[in-house]
């Protein structure tokens, strides 16, 4: 059964940064896209970042461009969601995601639709 776990969250001031990791087991890590969402309470599943299967391809929602960086070590089997310049908007609990489906950007990439396996998320707290 595949099982999928990030780490990393926590509690940091606004313009801090926090690194968060998303390891998967019984799952070829290499043969599937990784995305990462987050979700505020009462909310939708909002897409964060996501990138291909090798690596060669990020995507990422406006809101984070510029501040946050996905990246993934196949070798390890652990994606990772760099998250510099925090803003309080940025509050809410992370969550990573496989899919086999390619990406390429489009809609596909950025729906919760596409995605078969998710961990049970990682709490972000941005104080101001």
């Amino acid at each position: 059964q595949v099982q999928v776990v990030e780490s990393g969250g926590g509690l940091v001031q606004a313009g801090g940064s926090l690194r968060l990791s998303c390891a998967a087991s019984e799952l070829t890590f290499s043969n599937y896209a990784m995305g990462w969402f987050r979700q505020t309470p009462g909310n939708e599943r909002e897409f964060v970042a996501a990138i291909s299967r090798g690596g060669a391809r990020a995507y990422y929602a406006d809101s984070v461009k510029g501040r946050f960086t996905i990246s993934r070590d196949n070798a390890k089997n652990t994606g990772y969601l760099q998250m510099n310049s925090l803003k309080p908007g940025d509050t809410a609990v992370y969550y990573c995601a496989f899919t086999p489906t390619p990406i390429f950007g489009g809609s596909t990439t950025r729906t919760t639709r596409t995605y078969d396996n998710w961990g049970q998320g990682t709490q972000v707290t941005v104080s101001s």
